[in-house]
């Protein structure tokens, strides 16, 4: 039985998510890849609440990309969500990839956000 993309995904997210867990010392920054968009956001899974979120939408980021979809815009993202998350004192967090895998825009994001300061 072959599985559809789709279908993979889900199998992958799943096993994640059940390894990969925010807590207060050391948040999940998880990740949403869309079509058009990339999400990022740190929560802290012991109180089921955001910190920080970031994405190609946020108005100070949206003037200055021509797509949301590419990896110029994922660089942005990452940077932006490290920068906000170090206003809040979070140095190290646990990254979630959502289920996509690590390549491409996700790792693209990954790499920015390490450059800007944030451990993992």
């Amino acid at each position: 039985m072959k599985l559809t993309r789709r279908e993979s995904k889900h199998r992958r997210h799943r096993r994640v998510r059940g390894r990969v867990s925010g807590s207060p010392e050391r948040p999940r920054l998880a990740v949403f890849r869309s079509n058009q968009h990339i999400y990022a956001q740190v929560i802290d899974d012991t109180q089921h609440h955001t910190l920080v979120a970031a994405s190609t939408l946020d108005a100070e980021l949206k003037v200055n990309l021509a797509s949301g979809a590419n990896c110029e815009a994922s660089a942005q993202v990452g940077k932006l969500i490290a920068a906000r998350a170090l206003e809040k004192g979070i140095t190290k967090v646990v990254f979630d990839r959502g289920g996509n895998i690590y390549h491409g825009r996700i790792k693209t994001l990954a790499d920015a956000a390490r450059e800007a300061g944030l451990d993992f």
